[in-house]
């Protein structure tokens, strides 16, 4: 199953000295003292989960992708890339949004959670990517935020190693 593979894929960056995990999980699957604190980052409440059974800590409905994105987006893959571009455009708009996950990422594990059916292309991965980048820019890895992939971000940080 995809998902279980992007939970132990994970991302341990460094920020001001602490490692900073970000996981990434479906609101369905079953709560694990691993996930840290709990984050769903959905603008809508999942279907058919009470929020006993989802253990959510923290629920940010203004980090999720406006109502007007998700419906262009539609979950069309062939939109992916203009699907986080135009998130990242809106997620650059609500900056104290996303100083507060910044905050939470900072204070420990956290687990991204989201209702979508596609576990590589949701709101959730975008999310993770924006927020790994904008961790990396404060940490001086790179000069400014990703804009398709951690692929970007290693390419210049080796081409920053060949320039000196």
């Amino acid at each position: 199953m995809y998902i279980y593979h992007l939970i132990i894929f994970l991302h341990n960056l460094d920020m001001h000295g602490k490692q900073i995990t970000i996981r990434i999980k479906r609101v369905y699957g079953a709560p694990e003292e691993a996930d840290g604190h709990r984050i769903l980052v959905d603008r809508l409440w999942a279907r058919g989960v009470s929020k006993e059974k989802a253990k959510i800590n923290l629920w940010v409905k203004e980090i999720a992708p406006s109502t007007e994105l998700r419906h262009w987006y539609g979950h069309n893959p062939a939109k992916w890339t203009g699907f986080k571009t135009r998130y990242f455009a809106e997620l650059e708009a609500n900056p104290g949004k996303v100083e507060d996950i910044l905050a939470e990422v900072e204070a420990g594990v956290v687990t991204f959670l989201y209702s979508a059916k596609d576990e590589r292309l949701n709101n959730a991965v975008a999310l993770k990517e924006y927020i790994e980048s904008k961790i990396k820019v404060a940490a001086g890895l790179v000069r400014t935020p990703a804009a398709d992939s951690d692929v970007i971000i290693n390419l210049k940080k080796k081409e920053e190693k060949w320039k000196s």
